[in-house]
């Protein structure tokens, strides 16, 4: 073969590889995407399944314990980070935030009705909340005072 067959050949291989990653790149996102709305209906069908089974488990006692309650916050604020996040296609850090408050709330509370005193784990739960307060103020002064120039969906 002379040089021009080679030259030739090369550029047809260059193009060859360019669309190939073109079209690798476009079903990768497209699985990705599938993915993520795969995974938000599952989670989201998971959480309605729960706490559609607390509250029979609640109609089947008669009553609704604080735990009760505050397992369904915990409910909601997941309902809410997935409605959030098939809205905007970001997850929303605070409502992490919240839920791990709530479910901390929910353990003290759990805690002091089975000891019925106060520990030393309740004081240590305590300062757990404390720190995702702060964190929450940290998060919430960041996102406020330097926002995001980054959208995820222009790749």
């Amino acid at each position: 073969m002379n040089k021009p067959e080679n030259n030739q050949i090369d550029s047809k291989l260059a193009r060859f590889e360019r669309n190939l990653e073109h079209w690798v790149k476009i079903v990768g996102n497209i699985l990705v995407s599938v993915f993520h709305h795969l995974a938000l209906f599952v989670i989201g069908i998971a959480t309605v399944w729960s706490a559609a089974y607390a509250a029979i488990d609640m109609a089947k006692k008669s009553h609704a314990s604080i735990e009760d309650l505050l397992l369904l916050f915990i409910y909601l604020e997941i309902g809410a980070m997935v409605g959030i996040y098939f809205k905007t296609n970001h997850m929303p850090v605070r409502f992490l935030i919240y839920l791990a408050i709530t479910a901390v709330t929910r353990l003290i509370i759990d805690l002091v009705n089975v000891k019925h005193e106060a520990s030393i784990e309740v004081v240590f739960l305590g300062g757990t909340i404390l720190v995702l307060a702060l964190a929450n103020l940290v998060v919430r002064y960041a996102s406020s005072s330097f926002p995001s120039k980054v959208n995820i969906e222009e790749d």
